[in-house]
């Protein structure tokens, strides 16, 4: 009982200082209007496209599909069908209900998933290791998994094997970047970070030889196009094994979340307060790193997501991460989605998300820095 009154007055010393500096944030106002921002962008995701569908219809399918659905459950359940209240006439050609249901909703809840993830995986990373420039791929789990869908491609695979060796060689990197850290005990944490520069750079490397060898008419365009990111193939046999993977680490880091605040006075004072920080640190890590295999396995290498989130979080919600995970989720999800909505509607063919992310990630980052120069310090 001492050591958790402890942690929260630990807790409350580094919020009071950082208040009293000028930090003062609306916490739960900001999670809210996140929330309802995630939504609207949700909603003008389902009928913005090359293939526009007007709101009204995109409700009425939306409703429609669902009551379909809780209706066949009850069906299966009880044996009654109440069809007067469980269905909607189909007054809309077949094909909106192929866009809507078959295309644009997988599409979003695997884009949602990824930026949440990315978002959580960057806060997390730059929490552990005290980092404000630490991203989610510092332990080399993008390039790992860019060697795993390089492979699988090259070897002519469909897009669920691809999905699969992608997320087994992201974590095998992670594995080799743990054991490495483990030769050298002197510090622990920065070792962990050299060792995910030394093996992000040999996955990277092992990458290239597989380009270099890859046909240059077939395979070399297809890897290409998928390290540079896209969910233009995603459905919804592809994003179910995704979504208990991150919604499962989510879980984990939110519960987590107040440790995250004590892990920012560093080591010794952590172990003072009683937090096992071997313990903790290794479990936010496995959490923000399946996340990260998770999301780059159907969406490609998208990068910027887990830098500049986290911070957009900050200036919304302020530095406790009992709210800025919630809004690292919410900021995460909504940014995520609307650059790829950007990237399927500005030109008839679709731009891979990553140069999108990165030309506007860029100049965000600067104007970020720019705002909150004071609480970097």
């Amino acid at each position: 009982m001492l050591e958790t009154e402890k942690m929260q007055a630990a807790e409350g010393d580094i919020l009071h200082d950082r208040a009293n500096a000028g930090l003062k944030y609306p916490k739960m106002t900001g999670n809210i209007a996140l929330a309802g921002l995630l939504i609207i962008v949700s909603i003008a995701a389902l009928f913005i496209g090359r293939d526009p569908v007007d709101p009204v219809s995109v409700a009425k399918v939306l409703v429609s599909g669902v009551l379909e659905w809780a209706g066949g459950i009850i069906a299966a359940i009880t044996g009654w069908r109440i069809s007067l209240f469980w269905s909607i006439p189909h007054t809309w050609p077949a094909v909106v209900d192929t866009v809507v249901w078959g295309v644009r909703f997988p599409r979003i809840v695997a884009v949602i998933l990824a930026g949440s993830g990315l978002a959580v995986s960057g806060a997390t990373y730059q929490s552990v290791f005290r980092n404000p420039l630490v991203s989610e791929s510092i332990l080399g789990v993008s390039a790992g998994a860019s060697v795993g869908a390089a492979l699988a491609i090259l070897s002519g695979q469909n897009y669920l094997m691809i999905e699969l060796w992608a997320f087994a060689c992201g974590l095998l990197a992670v594995g080799a970047t743990f054991a490495i850290s483990r030769v050298y005990r002197s510090n622990p944490t920065l070792v962990l970070v050299l060792a995910g520069i030394v093996v992000g750079s040999l996955f990277t490397a092992v990458t290239s030889l597989i380009k270099y060898v890859a046909d240059p008419y077939t395979k070399l365009p297809d890897i290409t196009f998928w390290l540079m990111g896209s969910f233009g193939s995603v459905t919804i046999d592809s994003v179910l094994p995704m979504i208990p993977i991150v919604i499962v680490c989510l879980v984990i880091v939110i519960l987590m979340r107040w440790r995250l605040n004590v892990l920012t006075l560093g080591d010794e004072e952590a172990k003072s307060l009683g937090i096992d920080v071997n313990r903790t640190r290794l479990i936010v890590i496995v959490c923000a790193t399946l996340m990260t295999a998770a999301a780059v396995c159907v969406g490609g290498l998208i990068g910027w997501v887990g830098l500049i989130v986290p911070h957009m979080a900050r200036m919304v919600v302020g530095p406790d991460h009992k709210q800025m995970i919630i809004a690292s989720i919410l900021i995460g999800g909504a940014y995520l989605l609307a650059m790829d909505t950007i990237c399927r509607t500005v030109v008839s063919a679709e731009i891979p998300i990553s140069i999108v992310t990165s030309i506007l990630g860029a100049p965000i980052f600067l104007i970020m820095l720019y705002k909150s120069k004071e609480t970097w310090s």
